[in-house]
């Protein structure tokens, strides 16, 4: 077998993944449960993406003479302690929250996934890979994110770092259980035998074959990653006043919850909303995308 052959055995046919798509998208829209949270969810991107649009008012201007206002006809969602707007708040809360939800997700995941597929096709380095791994996971989000504001100081940056810290062990583990499943398939032996490189196998043959189970993990896990970001806010290690932020935003109303319970409440329902529609979602993809689960 010569190189060139093996290099294009499993290449994508473009017709064949346009329809696999298209599969994948039917089997999404028949579940009603999946495309009613991927439209509240794509609602709730779209509200965070044009907040400065859509947002009835400044959400860091205060008027002292409508200081906590239950939710009324003027203010949808009520007024803060300070009489801030509590819906343009969200609304660009929103933003935030997300924000720090991407980025943890998409960092910690192309850092683990990168860690577990190495520690998979390099053997001499599974076992260091693997006790760093264990090393992280011993060491709870809310620690790191104690311990790098207590170096950098309290703001978003040490949430996105304690977030990325989060991610990168589990993904790092479950890249390296698909990518040991790979590993024993024989293209992979004889990419070897006839002389194919490193980086071609590890890309083309290795990678492309986990990014699947990968994408269905994060998918899964960026609820997770929401809420442990809205409890780093909640203890004041994120977003800093006058930042609108929801897990802050939470936490500045627990002192008035029996004077205005919506100060709180609403932020945490947000937070509840998005997180749940996430986990519906991601759960469809499971459904849809993992193999094990297909019939």
């Amino acid at each position: 077998m010569s190189v060139e052959a093996l290099e294009t055995p499993f290449a994508v046919d473009p017709e064949a993944a346009v329809f696999a798509r298209a599969g994948i998208m039917r089997r999404l829209a028949r579940d009603r449960v999946a495309a009613a949270a991927a439209l509240l969810l794509a609602g709730i991107v779209l509200a965070a993406a044009f907040a400065p649009w859509i947002s009835p008012y400044d959400p860091y201007f205060t008027d002292l003479t409508k200081v906590m206002q239950p939710p009324g006809a003027e203010h949808w969602f009520g007024t803060d302690n300070t009489g801030r707007d509590i819906l343009s708040r969200v609304i660009y809360g929103t933003r935030s929250t997300l924000m720090l939800g991407l980025v943890g997700v998409i960092v910690g995941g192309l850092i683990g996934g990168v860690m577990g597929i190495l520690a998979a096709y390099y053997r001499r380095l599974d076992g260091w890979i693997m006790r760093l791994v264990d090393v992280m996971l011993a060491f709870p989000a809310i620690l790191i994110g104690l311990a790098v504001a207590a170096i950098f100081g309290a703001g978003l940056t040490a949430v996105v770092i304690a977030l990325v810290v989060a991610t990168v062990p589990d993904v790092a583990r479950v890249a390296r259980g698909a990518a040991v499943g790979v590993m024993g398939q024989e293209f992979m032996e004889a990419g070897r035998a006839v002389g194919v490189t490193d980086g071609a196998l590890i890309w083309r043959y290795l990678t492309l074959n986990c990014i699947s189970t990968i994408f269905v993990f994060l998918t899964l896990r960026f609820g997770q990653i929401i809420l442990i970001g809205s409890a780093l806010g909640f203890l004041g290690m994120g977003a800093q006043p006058p930042t609108a932020e929801l897990g802050m935003m939470a936490a500045q109303g627990r002192d008035f919850l029996f004077m205005a319970p919506h100060i709180a409440t609403i932020p945490s329902c947000a937070i509840f909303v998005i997180v749940l529609a996430a986990n519906l979602l991601g759960d469809a993809f499971r459904d849809v995308l993992d193999p094990r689960l297909q019939t």
